[in-house]
């Protein structure tokens, strides 16, 4: 599993836009329980010298849960993972704001969500007695330092160092979706709180007010701010965490690398034509006692064993000789062990000896050794050509449940003679790079995107692969039950990616 979604754990819009009246402002209502979150800029709607507006959308995310995964080995350690803040637009029928760029910024004091529905009439008002912030308040009778909401920014003393995100709306009907790894990072360590992020126009794109004071300050309503603009940016709307639309829920989503690329299926000798990288073999050790990934004893503090891997020439099916080649191995996950090794060999088959210094002797196990000068390439033509079968799908899962799907390939031209048909499983191609889709199958809506771009660099729908194969696991949480989902796979090609034709299919229940 390489993917983790935290839905917002509160959310809010406030605002100092008139009502319908265009003399009142809605600046104590709370939108808190809407399933809307807004945010505009309108200049010239009411009389010349204070006709600004604006509305900013408050966001807080359940980083405590994201920290606690941490620590159960959930999701990797920091500079192995990625936070995303996704974000998702509302479609509606008025004015969009166009080639505009909103703040994200992490707010600096807490803020409470509120109970408000009303984003018209803006009549549901905390009045200083009932829960909710609003753009004068934050919480019940505690006002904000700033109005409009307080932030991290530049000039925030005592918070300097929090990152300042910007975003660009071209259409404005854009998702939001931006890499926040470092304030994650930061409320992780606990360098800051997390009261969440703000979003709203950047002051060049907010309208303009100059106050008349001298100097210039902030009214109870209005925000100084005489760079910006004469022109409204009316209106982002985004889905809140209380929409009806279980995938347009703000979240952060944790992306990271988890692939397993064991080589006992795909291990090659080493040749002189070859560059260094391809010589190189990944070999896992996988320690399961009563069928459950578990440490080695040995292998933990304060022993901390060496564990080595040593391979020799098979004689009649088991080792003899020297060691051909020695590796030491690491720790790569619960009661997994990585060895890389480089080999020059000319045996077919190898055997591996994984052995502790403490503990003796653990597995001893066996590698078929491929010859870089026996392989074709493997065109796009070629890849057009493979038969794809996931071997173990199942026609429903629990959306409580985390699935491994195993993924079999062979090229669709495979013709096997009748001696191998009788005395040997049908041969599977280990494919080095493949990505998976996952689409709803009633509108095709894609809920998780192949990581294949040129600028994707979390891999995060990337198979992994061993002897048997290529896999990947995927958390049923991710989906919402009671619908029908398609898996796409993509292979990598000397072209670049392409398709595979087959789709599986399979359903997400509540049980």
């Amino acid at each position: 599993m390489s993917i983790k979604r935290y839905i917002a754990s509160k959310d809010n819009t406030i605002t100092n836009a008139f009502t319908s009246n265009l003399t009142t402002r809605g600046t104590g209502s709370n939108m808190g329980a809407a399933d809307i979150l807004e945010v505009f800029s309108l200049y010239g709607q009411g009389d010349t010298t204070s006709s600004v507006e604006l509305s900013r959308a408050l966001l807080q995310f359940p980083v405590d849960k994201i920290s606690a995964d941490r620590t159960a080995g959930t999701i990797p350690g920091s500079g192995s993972v990625s936070f995303y803040l996704r974000i998702f637009n509302a479609r509606h029928s008025e004015q969009l704001p166009k080639n505009c760029t909103m703040n994200v910024l992490a707010v600096s004091q807490s803020w409470q969500e509120g109970y408000g529905l009303d984003m018209e009439g803006y009549t549901d008002k905390t009045k200083d007695s009932i829960s909710g912030s609003n753009w004068i308040n934050r919480a019940i009778k505690t006002s904000w330092e700033k109005i409009g909401g307080d932030y991290h920014s530049s000039s925030y003393v005592s918070g300097t160092t929090m990152p300042n995100y910007k975003v660009t709306f071209e259409n404005g009907d854009e998702d939001l979706l931006l890499d926040v790894t470092a304030a994650i990072e930061e409320w992780i360590a606990g360098k800051h709180v997390n009261y969440g992020f703000g979003v709203f126009l950047t002051s060049s794109h907010e309208a303009q007010y100059s106050s008349s004071a001298s100097p210039p300050v902030d009214t109870d309503v209005l925000i100084h701010n005489p760079n910006g603009q004469t022109t409204s940016f009316y209106t982002k709307r985004f889905f809140s965490r209380t929409s009806e639309f279980f995938f347009k829920r703000p979240n952060i989503e944790a992306r990271w690398d988890s692939r397993i690329k064991d080589d006992r299926g795909n291990f090659y000798a080493s040749s002189s034509v070859a560059p260094v990288s391809d010589n190189l073999n990944n070999l896992y050790l996988y320690n399961y006692i009563r069928g459950v990934l578990k440490d080695i004893p040995h292998t933990n503090s304060p022993n901390n064993e060496t564990l080595t891997v040593k391979l020799y020439a098979s004689s009649d099916d088991i080792p003899v000789g020297p060691a051909l080649g020695t590796a030491t191995a690491t720790k790569y996950d619960t009661g997994i062990y990585k060895a890389s090794i480089a080999l020059e060999t000319t045996s077919s088959i190898l055997h591996d000896i994984w052995s502790g210094s403490v503990g003796g002797e653990y597995k001893t196990g066996s590698i078929k050794v491929k010859s870089f000068s026996d392989v074709c390439v493997l065109t796009s033509n070629d890849y057009n050509q493979f038969t794809t079968k996931i071997t173990n799908l199942k026609p429903s899962y629990s959306s409580r449940e985390t699935a491994k799907f195993r993924v079999y390939s062979r090229l669709r031209n495979y013709s096997p003679t009748i001696y191998t048909v009788a005395s040997a499983a049908a041969e599977n191609t280990i494919i080095p790079s493949s990505s998976y889709q996952i689409s709803r199958t009633v509108d095709g809506k894609s809920i998780v995107d192949h990581a294949t771009s040129s600028s994707e660099t979390t891999y995060h729908t990337f198979l992994s692969y061993d002897a048997s194969g290529s896999y990947f696991d995927l958390n049923m949480n991710l989906l919402e039950p009671g619908y029908m989902y398609n898996i796409k796979l993509a292979y990598y090609t000397s072209d670049g990616w392409r398709d595979q034709e087959e789709v599986f299919k399979f359903r997400v229940e509540d049980n």
